[in-house]
């Protein structure tokens, strides 16, 4: 244990079986320690880094059927929405009002809509100046199932339209077994990889999730990991990592494992010890998000002194984990605050991790 601690703190790149070494025997303080010893050697300036956008569903149809999602209506539900116009740029103005510099646009796999509304939607919203940050991988593939296109032409065609950026949704855990059992439906292991690649070959930055603590194994999200690294190295395409645990209340997912008491969620301490993991790994990843969206302000804080660099976004809207029963928010002057009292600088920025101004004028 003295050995890969050391290699950590002499800024060496751990191997898989270090990894599942560290998962197994290392206590949470030993982890807090390794993961901010990483930390502190790519961030030297006591920064925690924020962004202030919107969560943005255009719509909650989706074939998919997640048995983790509680967000999303099958096609033939009623109460299924498509947002109008309208309703977008309502969203997208209240958010430029707020300080807002991006939005993160996401939907369901919606089985009628063609690429041509996508591209009217994304020249629709780029009118407003704003950053748009979207479309996950498995709507990427869904896009290009349906018109019939490349991976490839379908994002040069988006990024011609107006995107941005590409958010690392969908990702939950890159393993084929995990895969199948929680969303068939959805692209593989291999295909979420090959739209990152192909995204970040086209020049556009993208960042990298994953959703834990459900049906898999360590060594599942040890591939994981390794996946991610293997094509950050290749490409260096990814800004930042951001781990989040499954929350199971309203999900099939969790009715199904456990008919009668409900699927226990992941304890923070689980939480802080898969977030040292990833920044310990992820030797490669600049930046790692911390949750307060799922793990609330307090956590998130600790979470600063275990691997994190960035508080996350301020989330003016997010639906899909609040379909799960979880509701935290978050103003900027709130997570100002927190970062402050755990003794850090809070520095908004944009999706890249360019400061959007200094920190003298934010004061005044």
């Amino acid at each position: 244990m003295q050995q890969i601690a050391d290699k950590i703190t002499a800024g060496e790149r751990i191997s898989g079986a270090e990894f599942l070494l560290l998962a197994d025997k290392a206590d949470l303080y030993q982890l807090g320690f390794m993961a901010n010893a990483v930390r502190k050697r790519l961030h030297p300036e006591p920064v925690v880094t924020y962004v202030i956008d919107r969560n943005i569903n255009y719509t909650d149809i989706c074939i998919s059927a997640c048995t983790f999602c509680a967000f999303y209506k099958a096609p033939e539900d009623p109460n299924g929405t498509v947002l109008s116009k309208e309703e977008l740029l309502h969203k997208i103005h209240e958010t430029q009002e707020l300080g807002g510099t991006q939005i993160l646009l996401q939907g369901g796999l919606h089985p009628d809509l063609p690429l041509e509304f996508y591209e009217d939607m994304l020249r629709f919203i780029k009118a407003t100046g704003i950053h748009i940050h979207g479309f996950s991988p498995p709507e990427v593939c869904h896009f290009a199932e349906l018109s019939g296109l490349s991976v490839q032409a379908v994002l040069e065609q988006l990024m011609a339209a107006g995107l941005d950026s590409i958010p690392g949704g969908g990702a939950e855990i890159l393993s084929d077994r995990v895969r199948e059992q929680l969303a068939p439906r959805k692209c593989s292991a291999d295909e979420w990889i090959a739209v990152m690649e192909t995204a970040h070959t086209l020049g556009m930055r993208t960042t990298a999730t994953m959703m834990f603590g459900h049906i898999e194994t360590w060594e599942e999200r040890l591939e994981h990991l390794q996946r991610l690294r293997d094509l950050q190295d290749r490409t260096s395409g990814f800004t930042a990592f951001i781990p989040w645990p499954f929350q199971p209340d309203n999900t099939a997912l969790a009715e199904a494992i456990h008919k009668d008491q409900g699927m226990e969620k992941a304890s923070a301490f689980a939480y802080l010890r898969m977030l040292a993991l990833s920044r310990i790994f992820l030797d490669n990843f600049a930046n790692v998000q911390a949750s307060w969206v799922t793990q609330g302000p307090k956590i998130a804080q600790l979470s600063l002194f275990f691997g994190a660099n960035d508080f996350g976004s301020t989330m003016i809207e997010e639906n899909v984990v609040a379909a799960a029963g979880v509701h935290f928010r978050l103003s900027e002057q709130e997570i100002r605050h927190l970062v402050t009292d755990a003794g850090f600088t809070p520095q908004q920025r944009l999706m890249d991790y360019t400061p959007v101004r200094q920190e003298a004028e934010q004061e005044q």
